[in-house]
C-alpha cells in the first residue's frame, strides 16, 4: 500500500510544479519589448504597460511619498535617493555590471578610434614626406624617367613634368598641415 502512495505523490508534485511558473510578471518596457520576470517591473514602467501580474496581485506595492528635506530648494533635484516606507533605498533598476560592461565597450571603441586616427595621421605624414621628396626631385631639373604601360623606360617631357609637379603640390597641400 505504501508503494501506491509514492506514484500518487509524485504525480501530484508534477501537477503542482507549473503553478510556480505562473507567478510571472509581464510588461512592455520603454523600448517596446515584452519583458517576462519573476520580479515586479521597475518603478518607471507605467501601469498601462503591465500586461500580467504575479499571482493575481491587483497592484504594485505602495511606496510612501518622498518628502524633500526642509533645506531643499523648490525645483531642485534631491541629492539623496528616494526611500520606501521601511527606510530602505529603492532599487534604481540599473544593473551595475551592465553599466560597467557598457563603459568598457565605449572605452574600447574610443581606443580603437584613437588608434585608427593615429594610423591615419602617420600615413598622411608619410605621404607628405614622400611628396616633398618627389617635388624636390622634379624641382631640381634632373631628368626623370618613368615606366610606360609596356614596361619600357621613358624620359618625361616638360609638360608631363609640370603635371606631376602640380599633382605633388596638391598632395602636399592636402596632407602636410
Amino acid at each position: 500500500m505504501k508503494f501506491m502512495r509514492l506514484p500518487t505523490l509524485v504525480l501530484g508534485l508534477v501537477c503542482v510544479l507549473p503553478l510556480a511558473a505562473h507567478a510571472q510578471w509581464q510588461w512592455v518596457d520603454n523600448a517596446g519589448k515584452k519583458v517576462f520576470s519573476d520580479q515586479a517591473p521597475p518603478p518607471d514602467i507605467p501601469e498601462k504597460n503591465i500586461v500580467r501580474r504575479a499571482g493575481g496581485a491587483s497592484s504594485r506595492p505602495a511606496l510612501a511619498p518622498v518628502t524633500p528635506p526642509s533645506d531643499a530648494v523648490a525645483g531642485t533635484p534631491l541629492a539623496a535617493p528616494a526611500r520606501s516606507a521601511s527606510g530602505a533605498v529603492r532599487p534604481s533598476g540599473v544593473d551595475k555590471e551592465l553599466e560597467e560592461k557598457t563603459k568598457r565597450a565605449e572605452d574600447a571603441e574610443k581606443a580603437r578610434q584613437a588608434a585608427e586616427a593615429q594610423k591615419l595621421a602617420q600615413a598622411k605624414a608619410e605621404n607628405c614626406n614622400r611628396a616633398r621628396q618627389s617635388k624636390a626631385t622634379y624641382d631640381s631639373g634632373i631628368r626623370v624617367a618613368r615606366l610606360n604601360d609596356k614596361g619600357e623606360r621613358e624620359i618625361m617631357d616638360d609638360k608631363a613634368r609640370a603635371e606631376e609637379q602640380q599633382r605633388l603640390q596638391t598632395v602636399i597641400s592636402g596632407d602636410c598641415k
